[in-house]
This record gives structure tokens, sequence and C-alpha cells, in this order.
């Protein structure tokens, strides 16, 4: 511990990323990325010679060609849209927004685990709601006396999807505090709630372009909802960094929006994968919820615990993740990645199971 840290520092319990190994040859599917590369269009851009020329200058403060891309796509209206530095920046900037209240704010027990630090970081109250023994949510268990809720949908790591009623009969008796609804794998399966942000004004529906669209090491993420949110979050946005996106990242975002036909194409590409694993590893005894992402949640069979498993994997170079938490410590999170590189995560486990 460091005399010179900030209380706050010394009580910080910080966030965890996911391993990013730096030894070669590895199949990675710890961390949830895309296997396949991002939009063509992405390519395209990057050897254009006055892409690099013009990183001279500043981006646009406004993001505003990124925006209106989104704009169109998602078919909202000017200023429904926030940009920001991959998904964790904006929920940052919606934490300060929106939840610094009097009550507290009110997200699942086991979820992405990012909500409680930023709970901790802003001074932000919160109560943890817990999931049933399934893992599955229930939202009527959300007390209407509260400062705010957020929750991922598809929830992370369990992979369980709501649909959209469940998140409408909230949003029609919670009328007094903001919605959240944490988008980052909704495209592998899951109903957006994009589709209810003009009824109602305290949704606010956050994405990423770091799983579907492939584009994790470019760091983009957007808030869509009612222009009195977004201006809050500009607000704050503004006060804290005037260019959030650089030129290279903006305009490789919109190159992804724009290529509609590939972007379907690797998702359905990657929920072909995941159902094909799932069926093998239910085929080997392992137990796997029903997934609406791009990973699935597995228990093991008793013979080989979460914890060996992980370990043994990552001895034969395949990194899965492992969570050493109450409740879930007896599975592993494995993300989807090529059709040859599941081949031989599931040629490894049927080597140990024998």
């Amino acid at each position: 511990m460091s005399r010179f840290w900030s209380p706050l520092v010394h009580d910080l319990d910080p966030y965890v990323p996911g391993e990013q190994p730096r030894v070669e040859g590895l199949i990675k599917l710890n961390t949830n990325e895309n296997p396949y590369p991002p939009a063509p269009g992405v390519a395209e851009l990057l050897r254009q010679p006055q892409t690099i020329e013009r990183l001279r200058l500043y981006p646009d403060p406004n993001s505003q060609s990124l925006k209106d891309a989104l704009t169109e796509h998602y078919g909202l209206q000017p200023g429904q849209v926030f940009v920001g530095n991959g998904s964790d920046d904006v929920l940052a900037m919606v934490f300060m927004a929106l939840f610094k209240n009097s009550q507290p704010l009110l997200f699942p027990d086991i979820t992405y685990s990012f909500y409680p630090v930023y709970c901790q970081l802003f001074g932000i109250d919160y109560k943890t709601v817990p999931l049933a023994e399934d893992f599955s949510l229930n939202l009527d268990h959300y007390p209407a006396d509260n400062g705010g809720i957020i929750f991922a949908n598809p929830n992370a790591p369990t992979g369980l999807a709501l649909g959209l009623d469940r998140i409408e009969a909230l949003l029609q008796r919670n009328t007094d505090s903001v919605v959240v609804v944490d988008e980052a794998y909704v495209d592998f399966g899951a109903q957006s709630a994009r589709a209810l942000i003009d009824r109602y004004p305290n949704l606010l529906v956050v994405q990423t372009f770091s799983k579907s669209r492939s584009l994790a090491g470019m760091r983009l993420g957007f808030a869509m909802g009612s222009i009195e949110l977004i201006e809050g979050i500009n607000r704050v946005k503004n006060s804290f960094n005037p260019y959030p996106l650089d030129r290279i990242a903006e305009a490789a975002g919109r190159e992804a929006v724009l290529d509609g036909a590939y972007f379907v194409q690797c998702c359905q590409r990657i929920m072909a994968t995941r159902e094909r694993t799932r069926e093998a590893l239910m085929a080997m005894g392992f137990e796997v919820l029903p997934s609406a992402t791009n990973f699935l949640f597995a228990r093991p069979p008793a013979s080989l615990p979460a914890a060996e498993l992980a370990e043994r994997l990552r001895q034969d170079r395949v990194l899965i993740r492992y969570f050493n938490k109450p409740r879930i410590d007896g599975f592993v999170r494995v993300s989807v990645g090529t059709d040859e590189e599941m081949g031989v995560l599931l040629g490894l486990l049927k080597g140990y199971l024998g």
C-alpha cells in the first residue's frame, strides 16, 4: 500500500480484467472476443494514406459521423445516441450522470463485476438482488423504491436472456428512476430493449462494438435513450474528456455499422458454433446453461472440478475463464471461437474425461 494513495484508492476493490497473454499460439477462449475479423471496410480504411495523415488533427468532439450512422441504423432521432471508449467508458459516464442518488442502485448479485466497482469508485449506494437458483433474473423482485436499476441482458457470466415483455413490465411500474439495460451480448440471440426507448423516457440501452462487430481492440461503445438522458451523460463527458473517440475509432465504427450483411453473417456463424459446442459439452456430462451470447457457462462433471479444468486447459495452451466466487465457483465460462478452436477444446475435454 502506498502512503500517497487517497483513502478511496486504499479501500477500492478494483475490477480484474480477463487475461491478455503475451504468449503466441494460445487458443484464447477467456474474454469473449469475436474470433472473426471486423467488416472488410475497416481493413480498407486502415490502408488509406489519409487515415494516417489526419491523425495530426484533433477528432470531432461530438463523433457526429458515427452517431449519424447509429441513429440511422437503429431508427432513432438526433440526440438519442451517446458514444464512448467502449461500453465500460459509457457505463462510467452513466453511473456518474444518472445513478448518484439518495436511494440505492439495484442490480443482480451475479452479473458484470464492474457495477460494484463503479459504485465504490463514485460513492454510489447499491443493493444486489439475488438471481434464482437456476440463475434466472426476476425483475418482479426489484422494488420501486430505488435510485436506479441496471442489469445485463443477456446476463454475464451466465448467458441467460430476458424477453422484451419482462423488461417492459418493469418499465411500466418503475417510472421514477433510470433503468439501464446493458446489451453487450444482445446480437447473439436476445431481444434489444431499444424498441422501447420512445415509450419510456427513463430507459437507457448500452451496447458495444467489441463482441458482435469484432472491434474489441478499437474500444467503441454507445448508449441509446431519450434526449434528456443523453444530454445528462454528455454533460459529464464534456466535463471529463471532450475528445473521447479518436479519428480511426470513429471511422472504423462507422464502417462496421454500414456493413449490415457482414454483421449478420458473423453473428449467425458464432451462434451456430455455440449451439454445436453446447450439444457436445452436454453429451460429455457438462451442465450448460442456455446462452444468448458468444460464450457458454458450464459446470463440468464432478470428476473434473471447474478450477482444475481451467488449469489443465491452460497447461494445454487453451484459456477459459474461471470465477472463484460464491455460487458460480463450480462453473467455467468458455468463449465461442472458430469451429477449429472449439474442436481442439472438445478433443482435450474428451481426453481428460477418459
